[in-house]
């Protein structure tokens, strides 16, 4: 053989050991990388010592449900301090959402549905921790945050379609426009429209979706109510950097006002002689005035005939400002920044909605649930304030202002100087340019 050939054969037998390396190097270093892959998606469990906390085996002797529960029911005063309802009302809830909360028999016991009940309502009133009410209830930590969402939930499903329908009737409409005459002198009113910021904990991978004006997270919870505080439409949910204004907007109730689907009333004239006026909703600044939605003159230096509109409508929008107050002071959840995941926030809120209307409309005794110091009221002295106010700014809802511009149509402008005209002329009352 040749030195060329020899030089050949030995060429690509080196060659082909080089492959080998490389190919071994590969195969080590794929093996590597699966074996890291696998460690990232394993969890690190350390080995239970017991199926059950000792201290949580000890739930039907001493938790708080099956030891202090029969004894509470027996006295109302602080069945509704605790738990905020009568135990009537408290029963006949359970019934209605009690097939939503029930659990099959697998292996352990589950606990019941008026048990489960009974600890969210009270972590929605006291303002307390998971951690707090697992210790109050002997439950596990983990099994009280499950609870909680679940019933929320099931609380939200349950009660929606009775105390807040997704549409009114005509007729409806009528009915909350004579409540606000009737009780706060608004003519051709059907609502007061308000938001507030609900703070949250910072949510993971959120960006600044939730950061709003205030250097806070939170999600914005948009209603409207009628003249009795009761909530007839609400928004919850959208993100803390937006504006009152943007949201109701975009919303699928501000969709339906703007294009007119909300079954109002036609426009009629508030005196014999006069011209046909819509039927509207009250607000802030926040909002845009619009042919369905009214707020006041801006400005302080105003002559008195725009002075007295101002305070007509300010006497009914407060109605939404009182509503935002009492469930505050009532589901003291509301008190701090709630420490949950958006969706688990969203449900809490939810719930509270629900919770507060239904009770409205159960309470026989208006002074059970909304005491009469909770709510702004007038005498012959004039306006007295409300405890809620106190309540609401010690609170994690705060308000918020209008962001960007606000422009309006001339025949919005037009709307509102003819309320203006009414509230000082045919619509005058007497007393109402002494609280002016």
């Amino acid at each position: 053989m040749s030195f060329i050939n020899k030089y050949q054969v030995w060429l690509q037998e080196c060659n082909q050991k080089l492959l080998k390396r490389e190919q071994i190097k590969r195969k080590a270093l794929i093996a590597l990388l699966i074996n890291e892959v696998q460690k990232k998606k394993k969890r690190n469990y350390s080995k239970k010592r017991y199926w059950v906390e000792p201290i949580f085996q000890e739930r039907k002797l001493h938790g708080f449900y099956h030891a202090i529960f029969p004894v509470i029911t027996l006295e109302d005063s602080r069945f509704r301090n605790y738990f905020r309802m009568s135990v009537t009302q408290y029963e006949e809830l359970l019934c209605i959402i009690a097939p939503s909360l029930t659990k099959q028999t697998v292996i352990r016991e589950p606990i019941p549905p008026a048990e489960r009940l009974s600890m969210t309502l009270r972590f929605l009133a006291s303002g307390d921790s998971m951690t707090s009410i697992s210790y109050q209830y002997l439950v596990g930590l983990t099994t009280v945050s499950n609870i909680i969402e679940e019933t929320c939930s099931a609380i939200w499903n349950c009660l929606v379609k009775e105390v807040l329908p997704s549409c009114l009737k005509e007729e409806d409409w009528l009915d909350i426009a004579n409540e606000f005459e009737h009780k706060w002198n608004f003519n051709h009113c059907i609502g007061a429209i308000d938001g507030k910021h609900v703070l949250i904990q910072c949510p993971n991978n959120a960006g600044s979706s939730y950061f709003n004006y205030k250097h806070t997270h939170s999600i914005v919870l948009l209603g409207i109510c009628n003249a009795n505080y009761c909530f007839t439409f609400v928004d919850i949910g959208a993100y803390g950097r937006r504006s009152d204004g943007g949201i109701f907007k975009d919303s699928l109730i501000g969709q339906k006002f703007h294009n007119m689907e909300m079954n109002l009333p036609q426009p009629r004239p508030l005196t014999s002689n006069g011209e046909s006026l819509p039927y509207v909703l009250v607000g802030d600044e926040a909002f845009q005035l619009t042919n369905y939605l009214l707020w006041p003159y801006p400005g302080k230096n105003l002559n008195e005939e725009r002075t007295i509109y101002n305070y007509r409508l300010s006497r009914a929008r407060r109605t939404i400002e009182n509503t935002f107050g009492i469930i505050v002071s009532r589901w003291r959840i509301l008190k701090r920044p709630i420490i949950c995941t958006v969706e688990k926030s969203m449900k809490i809120i939810q719930a509270i909605v629900c919770l507060h209307n239904w009770i409205r409309k159960q309470d026989t005794d208006e002074n059970q649930y909304v005491t009469p110091t909770i709510i702004d009221r007038e005498d012959s002295d004039g306006f007295i304030p409300g405890s809620w106010r106190e309540e609401i700014n010690n609170s994690a809802l705060e308000n918020i202002t209008r962001t960007g511009s606000n422009n309006c149509s001339r025949h919005a402008m037009e709307i509102r100087e003819q309320f203006c005209e009414y509230f000082n002329n045919e619509g005058a009352l007497t007393w109402q340019y002494n609280m002016c």
